[in-house]
């Protein structure tokens, strides 16, 4: 008996020993970061133990949390200053905690909340957020305290990071442990100003980031974690993606997980080129050229590059045609009237409609990759849009020869169908040989679709919202059938009337109308 008395009081003794090892966590393998927990899809309170808890049965690589300090000192889990119309800096736990959330659970300290996301967690970090307070020396005290209970409860293993709207405070966390993770939100520093501080990320709002893309390439560059809060939207959700963001902090985390299986990233493809529209005026001139006057196609616009038919405003960019009166600068121009595939342009006096035809033409261009457009379309008998490219040899070579590949085109007379077209020398319009075919398109004007080519060495996928419509396939007989093997620019315009697009007259009633684009974004991979 005395001996079984000395082992179990030796088992307790190393049961209890606040030395022993802490317990290793690998974070899971993806960037999703649920926002106050894993809330929304099953109405748990944020911030809410059952919230961490789904977090975890998720697998989201963390789950953020944000804390304060009551006036006793207590560190609680809650966003906001006020709890039930309480101070929370001003009032002792034990009051705040007499109102329960809604699901029943009582308001969790964060000795609580740390012990329930070590309990049965193998795979979602803590990620901690220190709500700043209103001096320095009371933003070093819960810092302390609460690196403090870290240690107690030897948690540290467990915290994905620590982040903060205060450089105050991850300055202290820094300085106290030097090996801990930290994120800023504020938005308001560089990548490089953060490194210099000791803090190893950044976490900034989106629309923050999107207005200064240089500070993801430089955060790459130096080795700054990048993530972005609130990521709610399949559209920003595939930005960060597209951009490659370490997290992302969301308050639908399945809707990241569901993005993730979908992004090209998932494919080996990498972002090489993207317009977002997060400026106003006119197109970003750096990626953004402008053809001029009449073109081609018999079509009836004249193509400007003013603001009314060409600028960017709410985020978007906008193409739009109007029902005007303009001259023809150059009619009657000899120069002009000899390049013969301009000659029924050069001869027209006037034109009746205005539009804008964007070009990447000795600005970008490509071979090969991803190329996908989220447009809401014009609506109009007479209107025809399009998402074009041609090559880049088309001066030397001339059309078809140098190929086309029509990503999107529409018209308006066939108001519920899109198609995608590829024209050579072997096939196009002219002989009746062109290889293109169409899909049903629900709601094109209303509604923003994502079109988009994936183009290989072996084949083109024309694509509707994940949708692939139409195949070419490399034949691998001569340029005549496959001119695709060199860079393509491309071209975003809307033509009013023309051989497609006016077969069936022009419905002058409908004007103004507007091409508006969500973004372009152009992937390729490394092989390729």
């Amino acid at each position: 008996m005395r001996f079984l008395s000395i082992l179990i009081i030796t088992l307790l003794f190393f049961s209890c020993d606040s030395t022993s090892p802490e317990k290793k966590i690998d974070f899971a393998d993806n960037p999703v970061v649920a926002h106050r927990g894993a809330w929304k899809t099953k109405n748990l309170p944020q911030n809410s133990i059952a919230s961490l808890k789904e977090a975890i049965n998720l697998k989201c690589t963390g789950s953020e949390f944000d804390v304060r300090i009551t006036k006793d000192n207590v560190l609680i889990v809650t966003h906001d200053k006020e709890y039930n119309n309480l101070i929370i800096e001003e009032t002792n736990y034990k009051k705040l905690a007499k109102t329960r959330l809604f699901n029943g659970e009582k308001l969790p300290t964060l000795k609580e909340y740390l012990l329930a996301g070590m309990q049965n967690n193998v795979a979602t970090g803590l990620v901690l957020e220190i709500k700043p307070r209103a001096t320095k020396e009371k933003n070093n005290i819960i810092v302390d305290k609460i690196l403090a209970l870290v240690d107690e409860l030897k948690a540290e293993n467990y915290i994905h990071s620590y982040i903060s709207f205060s450089l105050d405070i991850l300055k202290r966390i820094a300085e106290k442990k030097p090996t801990a993770k930290t994120q800023y939100l504020d938005g308001s520093k560089s990548p490089e100003s953060l490194k210099e501080l000791g803090i190893t990320g950044l976490d900034y709002i989106i629309y923050k980031l999107k207005n200064k893309e240089q500070f993801i390439k430089e955060a790459k560059k130096i080795g700054i974690t990048l993530n972005a809060w609130t990521a709610n939207s399949i559209d920003n959700i595939d930005w960060l993606l597209a951009n490659k963001f370490d997290y992302i902090t969301t308050n639908e985390p399945e809707l990241v997980f569901q993005r993730i299986k979908k992004s090209p990233i998932k494919k080996g493809y990498s972002l090489v080129w993207s317009d977002e529209f997060n400026y106003k005026g006119k197109p970003d001139k750096t990626k953004w050229g402008y053809d001029y006057g009449f073109i081609a196609n018999e079509e009836e616009q004249y193509y400007t590059d003013s603001l009314k038919n060409a600028r960017v405003e709410g985020g978007k960019l906008i193409i739009e045609t109007h029902k005007e009166t303009i001259i023809n600068k150059d009619y009657g121009n000899p120069e002009f009237l000899k390049k013969s595939w301009k000659k029924y342009a050069a001869e027209r006096k006037t034109a009746k409609y205005t539009a804008a035809r964007l070009t990447t033409k000795n600005l970008a261009s490509w071979k090969y990759g991803r190329f996908e457009i989220k447009a809401k379309l014009p609506e109009g008998v007479g209107l025809w849009p399009a998402v074009w490219m041609l090559g880049e040899n088309k001066t030397e070579v001339g059309w078809p020869e140098a190929g086309e590949i029509d990503i999107m085109e529409h018209v308006g007379f066939n108001n519920d169908t899109i198609f995608g077209t590829v024209h050579t020398k072997a096939y196009n319009h002219n002989k009746k040989t062109e290889q293109g075919r169409s899909i049903f398109i629900d709601n094109p004007y209303d509604d923003f679709q994502v079109f988009a080519l994936e183009w290989t060495p072996e084949k083109m996928d024309f694509i509707l919202n994940d949708t692939i419509y139409n195949t070419f396939k490399n034949e691998h007989k001569t340029t005549a059938e496959w001119p695709f093997d060199q860079p393509f620019y491309l071209i975003l315009n809307v033509a009013v009337g023309g051989m497609l697009g006016g077969q069936k007259g022009i419905d002058d009633s409908v004007f103004p109308q507007q091409m508006v684009v969500e973004y372009v974004r152009i992937y390729q991979k490394e092989k390729e």
